[in-house]
């Protein structure tokens, strides 16, 4: 009888290990994929970040910014706001290359609701100029939040 009682302690001991191994794994999981989502979300945003200063100061294209205005920034910037600003890059031409982008990207919640902060200094002929753009990823795809442009004055 004593047999039956040890061989059923080293069985549920051996259980409890398995049970402990699996919860490890599955929170070392977790962690895994929180760090590589982070890392995914801040290259992308600076991808996103780069490709609207491209976009909108070089290409010049209305499309892009039309079409990726957060519900917000399409209050703020109606149609013919939107197309001011692409005008005034018109007018402006293209800048220098390569345009020189101070990034920042930051996590509300240490991994998520990721907002990122671009800070473009532009050499155009006519003088420098600045586009401060800020992109987040509230659902489903980039948007830009809020841009502003700032050209010295000519004289």
């Amino acid at each position: 009888m004593n047999k039956l009682k040890l061989d059923y302690r080293s069985r549920a001991s051996g259980q409890g290990l398995v049970v402990v191994i699996i919860l490890l794994a599955l929170i070392g999981g977790g962690v895994w994929w929180l760090f590589s989502n982070k890392q995914t979300m801040n290259r992308e945003a600076r991808a996103f970040g780069k490709e609207a200063v491209e976009r909108l100061v070089v290409q010049h294209d209305p499309a892009f910014l039309a079409n990726n205005l957060s519900p917000q920034a399409r209050l703020e910037n109606p149609p013919s706001q939107q197309q001011y600003v692409i005008s005034k890059f018109q007018q402006l031409g293209v800048p220098a290359q390569p345009i020189a982008i101070d990034e920042v990207v930051t996590f509300e919640s240490h991994f998520f609701e990721p907002k990122g902060y671009f800070t473009a200094h532009l050499n155009y002929p006519a003088g420098p100029a600045t586009l401060q753009i800020a992109v987040s990823h509230p659902v489903g795809k980039w948007q830009l939040d809020n841009f502003t442009f700032t050209a010295s004055q000519v004289k």
